[in-house]
């Protein structure tokens, strides 16, 4: 069965061959989105400056039976997709302060951490030093969050790494993960199509799953470990401040739960680095 089009692939295949009015619609709902999900359609009509007739011909060109089918389409992406669908046009009305960012990270920070115990931290950081080896799975914009873990952890952990690399598939890394592995798989948002498939075949190697997501992905049991992570932001961006702090928190419990192996494994790498003069 073909995937569905999602609204905003819709919206930008039929925005050229709309009338005036109701490409000015279009091009509304392509900035904010997540309007027309909140909104009534005489509600969209005044934000868009156009009349209810023109919403209602512009919903059934994008192929859709009425309003409320659209709207129930929006409302889904808007749990999974773009940060543009959480965005208002008030927003883009005003510059937000530093201070307003400042504090929503602040809150994302707060909100993150108080659904993470020391003792699952500890849990976490004890599998990943023991495990054979750890893998760390990231796209889009979780891929930098995963090569960065990756790489502090390497200090410390000598079996890890990030894939899939350039010019490799995942099938050549996923048959060789097993249970005595770990897992890190980072699904922020906007998350793979294939993801579920993905988390099926990690269920499948009886590997240990640590797997952290954004606040809108839903609880995953099969995980030995599920972290949302809030990413609200004061603008149209997400704001990943508390996935760093996890990040940053994750490599210093293992960094102190290392023990003797990680400070003899850190004073080689740094022994190396000045006969190499790397630093």
């Amino acid at each position: 069965m073909p995937k569905e089009k999602s609204f905003l692939f819709r919206v930008r295949q039929a925005l050229p061959d709309l009338h005036p009015a109701e490409r000015r619609l279009g091009e509304f709902v392509c900035d904010f989105p997540g309007e027309l999900a909140s909104y009534s359609a005489q509600e969209l009509a005044a934000l868009a400056h156009v009349s209810k007739a023109t919403v209602s011909r512009f919903i059934q060109r994008l192929g859709y039976e009425n309003y409320e089918e659209a709207r129930r389409h929006t409302r889904a992406e808007k749990q999974t997709g773009s940060r543009l669908f959480l965005s208002t046009s008030t927003d883009a009305s005003a510059t937000q302060s530093v201070k307003a960012h400042i504090a929503q990270g602040v809150a994302n920070i707060e909100a993150t951490f108080l659904a993470i115990t020391d003792t699952q931290v500890d849990a976490v950081a004890d599998a990943m030093l023991k495990a054979r080896k750890v893998w760390v799975i990231g796209f889009r914009s979780s891929r930098p969050f995963a090569s960065y873990l990756q790489w502090q952890l390497t200090q410390v952990i000598e079996n890890i790494v990030a894939i899939p690399g350039l010019g490799e598939t995942l099938g050549e890394h996923l048959a060789s993960i097993h249970g005595e592995d770990v897992v890190v798989l980072f699904g922020l948002r906007r998350r793979i199509a294939r993801m579920d498939l993905l988390l099926e075949q990690i269920e499948k190697s009886n590997a240990k799953l640590l797997y952290i997501t954004d606040e809108g992905a839903p609880s995953l049991t099969s995980a030995a470990w599920h972290c949302h992570c809030q990413t609200l932001a004061p603008g149209p961006l997400f704001n990943h401040t508390s996935v760093m702090a996890l990040c940053h928190l994750l490599i210093t419990r293992c960094l102190e739960k290392s023990g003797v192996a990680g400070r003899t494994r850190l004073r080689g790498i740094e022994a190396l680095n000045d006969s190499l003069e790397e630093l």
